[in-house]
């Protein structure tokens, strides 16, 4: 595997590999998308989700939380193709924007305005992770990252993640989840919905050592079917 030679690169891979939310907001304001910190700066800190209506534990979770989770759970199974914008935020703070195309299953691409060279593309069984500048590609497998629970096409959080809070407010409905893994440690994923009408708004992504990646979307579209082109992986070309 050729190793990814850029801090924007890891911040990217952070999307893959996949947590609680640093507080990072994204609002659409016409054109443009501002985002605004609630919390402390997503550097070293931990992240800790904030108290809500709702919270609970695997096995203990009472009716209404039950109830949202089979609302996210039928949005995101709802939900076959997807395109819009996003904005990352990585843990020393550096912001990053483009443009992503999803269509289940499986498949998906984040394009990083420049000056970053990146892309991330999911062609359903492999997630690479290209930096155009440097001409060099990391792959893993799309079932080994927590992209998969946004890709497949039906979708259980219960039974396919390891759920450990789950709230909601007026604002947002926030599932937390947790993805352990043997060399990597755990890593924590935060999904946060719209409450009015379940949108996938953000999510932030926990490593081990608390430091925080957030994605913020907007201007989503469901109605048009992405070019599959768009999701086609070159493995020739980089081969080592």
């Amino acid at each position: 595997m050729r190793r990814v030679h850029s801090a924007l690169a890891a911040a990217a891979l952070s999307i893959a590999t996949l947590a609680p939310s640093s507080g990072l907001r994204a609002e659409a304001a016409g054109d443009q998308v501002q985002i605004t910190q609630a919390l402390p700066a997503p550097a070293a800190s931990a992240s800790r989700a904030p108290a809500g209506l709702f919270r609970g534990r695997p096995g203990t979770l009472d009716a209404k939380q039950r109830a949202l989770v089979e609302r996210i759970n039928a949005y995101l199974t709802g939900v076959h193709t997807l395109i819009g914008d996003f904005v990352q935020v990585g843990p020393d703070g550096r912001r990053s924007d483009g443009k992503f195309y999803l269509q289940k299953p499986g498949r998906v691409r984040f394009e990083y305005n420049p000056p970053s060279p990146l892309e991330l593309i999911s062609d359903g069984q492999s997630v690479a992770i290209r930096d155009r500048q440097l001409a060099t590609q990391d792959l893993l497998l799309l079932s080994q990252t927590p992209l998969r629970f946004l890709l497949s096409e039906r979708i259980d959080l219960l039974k396919e993640g390891n759920l450990i809070d789950i709230y909601a407010d007026d604002v947002y409905v926030t599932a937390v989840l947790e993805e352990k893994q043997a060399l990597g440690g755990t890593h924590r994923l935060t999904l946060m919905f719209s409450a009015q009408d379940m949108q996938l708004k953000q999510w932030t992504v926990t490593d081990p050592q608390g430091y925080d990646t957030t994605v913020a979307l907007y201007n989503l579209d469901s109605s048009k079917k992405p070019d599959p082109s768009l999701f086609r992986i070159n493995y020739e070309r980089f081969r080592n």
